[in-house]
């Protein structure tokens, strides 16, 4: 009787244990169906002023405008340097470059690339669940650190055949990877668009920005007149900027094109309403005083998030796009990781990760704390050695040029441009409002009113009344610096 007993004990242990392990398989599946697919579209060279939805009415970029319809745009976005692979380092670890270590350019010849112990978004997915799969530009090392399940394609810089200039074409071909099995994923589609076309030096002739003849499979070609484009206020207007700008919005619009396949493909297999979209730039547009540069036209930049299952019906969002939905807090791209971790339910947030989460955002909230962003820029080829740090409110912003007794260093496709070119040859002392000498000579802060001063011309940073605000500026930035282990950081003593 006594072992009757027992069995009977035992049993109903079993049975138990049986029903605990089911119901948290069954936990587990519907975690699994409820944790959104991610694709994170990330543009080259793709600056504020040339989309649809953020104002510009000549460029022609309806996917990505019914993107922003669907879900909403950041005004306030930023990256945290204005360089390709460092960017894309931060975009996809969540680390300021100075920390992950991708001080520049992962060219062999630069051979820049991340600590070896850096934890990076995609191997944190795949650890938790995620198919991944990365296809276009890549541009980042080590291959251990920035690992993805699946490579769709290979990613070399400015390779004039790669398929990341053919965007209809990187759409298809993720395409059997988006119908995979049950499982979500994360896919980075990585345009080679807009960035200038190699080689850049063109002169007298515009780059053509990877615009060719021949086309591109499935792309209708829009082609601009360079008298119809808009000229930023931080470009000279002058007919050779004119005429690369319509070249940049040629591109453009191939870029648009692919991202609505990509989109036509998530719908037709009935991933869209699941499936977190970010559209993003890695820094700004590739004309001087953008790029490599901490100015707001090298780093204010477009981020348009739809989020799973949203879907605007604001019947005025249909008729004017600029009465979508819009979020005013700052952002960075330093943000991007935890922000997908958390749509991820990945838990708990790696401590390496020096973001955080703007998902709060995202869901209508209006949290308090998003009133500044830092960025930090080192270099971008390797012998372009220019330190800078920044901290930026809405209001102000502070520019530190540690090595400012240097020469401000071109890069390439920067010095070799059309309209660089052009104004040098030209012997124009003046630059869209700055000075030239100015503009190859900095001193060591610059500190600009960005509501009555937005294209950064006019430095406060030595006007007594100033004094206080650059001073708070100044404890921000040694804060953050110290923060993030910036090793730059010793040069407040050392300098």
């Amino acid at each position: 009787m006594k072992y009757i007993k027992t069995l009977t004990l035992s049993t109903v242990i079993l049975v138990l244990c049986a029903a605990n392990v089911a119901a948290k398989s069954e936990q587990s599946k519907n975690n699994e169906v409820n944790r959104p697919n991610i694709v994170m579209i990330v543009a080259d060279d793709h600056g504020l002023d040339a989309i649809g939805a953020y104002g510009n009415n000549v460029i022609q970029t309806p996917n990505i405008d019914a993107l922003a319809r669907d879900g909403s745009r950041f005004d306030n976005a930023f990256a945290t340097v204005s360089s390709c692979s460092p960017s894309r380092s931060v975009i996809l670890t969540g680390q300021h470059n100075h920390t992950n270590g991708m001080y520049g350019l992962q060219h062999k010849q630069h051979h820049f690339s991340s600590f070896d112990d850096v934890q990076s978004l995609p191997v944190m997915l795949s650890e938790n669940g995620y198919r991944t799969a990365r296809i276009g530009k890549y541009h980042l090392g080590p291959n251990s650190v920035f690992k993805f399940d699946n490579v769709l394609s290979e990613g070399a810089a400015n390779d004039m055949a790669s398929i990341a200039r053919s965007p209809v074409e990187m759409a298809q071909k993720s395409e059997a990877f988006i119908s995979g099995d049950s499982a979500p994923f994360f896919l980075y589609f990585a345009s080679d668009d807009p960035h200038r076309g190699y080689p850049f030096k063109t002169y007298p002739e515009p780059n053509q920005f990877g615009n060719r003849e021949q086309g591109y499979p499935g792309i209708k070609q829009v082609v601009y007149q360079p008298g119809e484009v808009l000229v930023p206020p931080y470009l000279p207007d002058t007919p050779a900027a004119r005429k690369e700008i319509a070249q940049y919005y040629q591109a453009i619009s191939r870029l648009d094109q692919g991202v609505g396949k990509l989109i036509e493909i998530l719908k037709a297999q009935g991933k869209y309403d699941n499936t977190l979209i970010l559209y993003l730039s890695d820094n700004g547009i590739a004309f001087p005083g953008a790029k490599t540069n901490l100015y707001d036209a090298g780093i204010h930049l477009p981020l348009i998030v739809k989020a799973p299952a949203q879907k605007n019906s604001i019947k005025a969002c249909a008729k004017n796009i600029q009465n979508c939905a819009r979020h005013q807090q700052m952002v960075s791209w330093v943000d991007l990781t935890p922000t997908v971790l958390d749509y991820a339910h990945v838990t708990p947030m790696p401590e390496s990760v020096q973001g955080k989460s703007f998902k709060i955002i995202l869901e209508n909230e209006q949290p308090t704390g998003w009133d500044h962003v830092f960025a930090s820029h080192t270099m971008h080829e390797v012998m372009m050695y220019y330190p800078m740090r920044m901290v930026r409110t809405k209001q102000y912003k502070l520019i530190w040029n540690i090595a400012h007794e240097l020469s401000y260093p071109f890069a390439a496709d920067l010095q070799q441009s059309l309209v660089w070119q052009d104004v040098r040859r030209r012997g124009i002392t003046q630059y869209a409002g700055r000075q030239i000498e100015d503009f190859l000579h900095r001193p060591e802060f610059e500190l600009f009113d960005m509501k009555n001063d937005p294209q950064e011309q006019h430095n406060l940073a030595d006007l007594a009344q100033f004094s206080t605000i650059k001073n708070e500026l100044i404890q921000q930035l040694k804060a953050f610096q110290q923060h993030t282990q910036d090793p730059w950081l010793t040069k407040w003593q050392y300098q």
